[in-house]
């Protein structure tokens, strides 16, 4: 019985070892056209930043309940 294991257990890894070889998922490549430059423009960032919306918010992070009296 143990040998009906074994060699279900090496069956299982041969089955494993194809598959990650024959169905291997493709490597990643980047393209060239994705990268505009390496260089990036902070003025034009800070710019893009004063331009949005300020919205006002209520904070009670530190409010805290007063006890019963």
């Amino acid at each position: 019985m143990r040998f009906n294991h074994v060699i279900a257990v090496a069956f299982i890894l041969v089955l494993v070892g194809a598959k990650l070889t024959f169905f291997a998922a493709p490597i990643a490549e980047a393209d060239a056209r994705s990268i505009e430059s390496g260089s990036v423009d902070v003025f034009q960032i800070h710019q893009s930043i004063k331009k949005l919306p300020v919205q006002a918010i209520h904070d009670m992070s530190f409010v805290f309940p007063s006890p019963p009296a």
